[in-house]
């Protein structure tokens, strides 16, 4: 069995940040990555995404994003940064190779698809995007057209002439049904519960920096005083069919570990009745839908907005008391109450993810420099 002093698990932004912080103090890691290239779940997002976070806030450590991205960076150009970020850092992970289990019988062992690894440390940063969540709707098994999971979607161009239902209206669900809109698809999105909605800026200034600029003040205060200005920048969410979530956007990012909706143009096409608001979906027949409140309506695809859901269990039988009840991680950056055990990346933030995830890295490359 091979030893590496840190195993690095996932060559996305977490896991290469994190080698990049260990290179910076000067400690040897070793990356594993299960997909052939860096950057794997980016590769496979649709196309029109962009970070919601601006070029500035976005860079990892020690390579900012180049100045010659825009704004608001494109998918293929993280992809692009993830490729370079790599190579700057001299980083070569051992592609094709998965983490099946991770166990401490007196050191860290990881079993891989390919060889076992022993280490002093091991970090978490594979992120929740190998696991889809999907819905159990009565009827789904008999629906007659197609249906499939956010993170099947490309683009609209599969989808022309069709009737489509976009089930969820997180960030993922709100981009993909503006996309078939604006392809002229007619499209619904099926909205179960109350949500946030923020404006991707405020005043020219990012969202996410207002953000950043509020961390200082309790969470709960600031909901309160932001309340007046996103109803004045959104609007009434109940004259477009929606209900505004009781919970404020701060509240629910760190208490329910759920990203409010950023929006660059969806509520816009709701107001303009380019995308009809649907309530939840409550059963599944053939090509009728039926929603919550008893109206029905036929579609050709249902696309499941549904989100990721982690499951760290498998990966971690025996270490669970550091996993949560959704079997996510209790705490990212920090120490877990299990000496070498790290993760990075997992949990959502309202300052932005990647921006977070620099942070992380460099927190757990001191921790393991200097232990205790």
């Amino acid at each position: 069995m091979q030893h590496a002093e840190t195993i690095i698990i996932g060559a996305g932004p977490a896991g290469l940040a994190c080698a990049a912080a260990l290179q910076e103090v000067g400690l040897p890691t070793t990356v594993i990555e299960q997909a052939d290239k860096v950057g794997a779940s980016w590769r496979k997002h649709y196309d029109r995404l962009h970070l919601h976070t601006t070029r500035r806030q976005s860079g990892l450590p020690g390579l900012p994003m180049p100045a010659s991205f825009p704004r608001y960076p494109a998918r293929e150009q993280v992809v692009a940064y993830l490729e370079e970020y790599a190579a700057h850092h001299r980083i070569a992970p051992r592609f094709g190779t998965r983490a099946q289990r991770i166990t401490r019988p007196g050191i860290w062992r990881v079993e891989t698809s390919g060889q076992d690894l022993a280490a002093d440390n091991v970090i978490v940063a594979s992120g929740i995007a190998g696991w889809p969540q999907r819905a159990e709707w009565p009827g789904k098994e008999r629906f007659a057209g197609r249906m499939l999971h956010s993170s099947e979607y490309a683009n609209a161009k599969p989808f022309a002439g069709a009737r489509v239902l976009v089930a969820g209206f997180g960030n993922s669900g709100g981009e993909i049904a503006m996309d078939l809109a604006n392809a002229g698809v007619d499209v619904s999105i099926s909205v179960r519960g109350p949500v946030n909605i923020l404006p991707r800026e405020l005043f020219g200034m990012s969202v996410i920096d207002w953000a950043i600029l509020q961390q200082p003040i309790p969470y709960r205060l600031m909901d309160v005083l932001n309340t007046p200005l996103l109803r004045f920048v959104i609007g009434d969410l109940g004259k477009l069919g929606l209900r505004k979530s009781p919970k404020g956007p701060l509240a629910q990012i760190i208490e329910d570990r759920k990203i409010p909706v950023l929006d660059v143009g969806t509520v816009d096409l709701i107001r303009q009745g380019s995308i009809k608001v649907r309530r939840g979906i409550e059963r599944v027949e053939a090509t009728q839908v039926q929603f919550v409140g008893g109206a029905t309506a036929p579609f050709d695809v249902i696309i499941e907005a549904t989100g990721y859901r982690p499951d760290l269990q498998s990966l971690l039988p025996d270490h669970r008391d550091a996993l949560d009840a959704s079997f996510g991680p209790k705490v990212c950056g920090k120490a877990t109450g299990h000496a070498g055990l790290f993760f990075c990346g997992h949990i959502p933030v309202a300052t932005g993810q990647l921006r977070e995830i620099g942070i992380e890295a460099r927190r757990i490359a001191s921790l393991i420099r200097s232990p205790g």
